[in-house]
């Protein structure tokens, strides 16, 4: 039987497209039989927005990148809002912490996104190993082709892996891993021993044990103020020749200057999705090295695993209809930490 709590969703156009398809928009239905749509833009620099929300009288609001950001004073003016499903990942813009702390239930899209981002990460090893970035760039703008006595490219078979952090995507990573048959190790001194037994990791105990061990360094360390830079140059230059260093966790979690500085010198690949600055500046050095393959932060889901975190979040509305604890809760301590 459906619920009539009132549920709005306001993605734009191109949102609904890839998180809304078909089958979710049905199962949505069947949640509820009191659902209202709207666009983001339908409300330019968030002017009428506020009034949209005081007539709608949302219980529940499926928002995503595009939705507007709600008002700090929100709660006063729309009581029945209680809930906030955010599909996306941050909630900077959208959702000011002063409302998580009066009482706003959130929650975002989780760990649903992870095996797309562990994915993205092995590409971007396979990648930097074989240099991808350089051949690229030889045969696109250089008119190039290989000479078979100077060729150098790597796999990861045969490789040790390092992960730096042991979250939800190093455990999707070690899965994808798995026919590669490498040894994997991590620093992440908070997970306890037993699940890297269970997952067969071996322990680092110290980063530099985990950057000069390894073959391949993925960057997967949340960013807290501790974890600001703390990939130096120091460690950087551990890694050993013919490796490469990924980064899909954070930007600012490592020394980007030494980074590019060690990535000229060609003694290791380097291929990033994320940066210090986004978007990634046009003078920046990464944008010129043959030796750094480079994404624009697409690392989470692509276009046709987006409704994965839709799912994700429909199963959360349910939850809380019901009563029951819900996944990826974002409270006003986590907000800190994401945004």
């Amino acid at each position: 039987m459906r619920n009539e709590s009132k549920i709005c969703v306001v993605l734009d156009d191109w949102e609904k497209a890839s998180f809304t398809p078909p089958a979710v928009l049905e199962e949505l239905g069947s949640i509820s039989q009191n659902v209202t749509f709207a666009e983001g833009k339908q409300f330019p620099d968030g002017a009428g927005w506020l009034d949209w929300l005081k007539a709608e009288k949302p219980e529940i609001l499926i928002s995503g990148w595009m939705t507007p950001g709600l008002p700090e004073n929100t709660l006063e003016e729309v009581p029945e809002l209680k809930y906030v499903c955010h599909l996306v990942g941050s909630i900077k813009n959208t959702i000011p912490e002063k409302l998580i702390q009066d009482g706003l239930i959130v929650t975002n899209w989780g760990n649903s996104v992870s095996r797309t981002i562990a994915e993205s990460a092995l590409m971007l090893a396979i990648a930097g190993l074989r240099r991808v970035s350089y051949w690229t760039m030889e045969m696109h703008t250089r008119g190039g082709w290989k000479e078979r006595t100077s060729v150098v490219t790597g796999s990861v078979f045969g490789r040790k892996v390092g992960l730096h952090g042991f979250g939800a995507i190093s455990q999707e990573l070690r899965k994808l891993l798995v026919p590669f048959e490498v040894p994997v190790m991590t620093y992440s001194p908070s997970v306890p021993d037993s699940i890297l037994e269970e997952k067969n990791v071996q322990r680092a105990n110290s980063l530099e044990e985990l950057f000069s061990s390894n073959d391949v360094i993925v960057e997967l360390a949340a960013l807290t103020e501790k974890n600001r830079g703390i990939v130096t140059e120091e460690l950087l230059r551990m890694i050993p020749e013919g490796g490469v260093f990924v980064n899909v966790g954070r930007g600012a979690v490592v020394d980007e200057e030494a980074l590019a500085r060690i990535a000229e010198e060609g003694k290791i690949q380097v291929a990033l999705d994320v940066y210090g600055e986004e978007p990634l500046p046009l003078d920046s050095p990464f944008r010129k090295l043959d030796q750094v393959l480079t994404q624009p932060h697409l690392g989470g889901p692509t276009v046709d695993r987006r409704q994965d975190a839709s799912w994700y979040g429909l199963a959360n509305i349910r939850r809380y209809l019901n009563g029951e604890e819900l996944q990826s809760q974002i409270t006003a301590e986590v907000s800190k930490r994401i945004t």
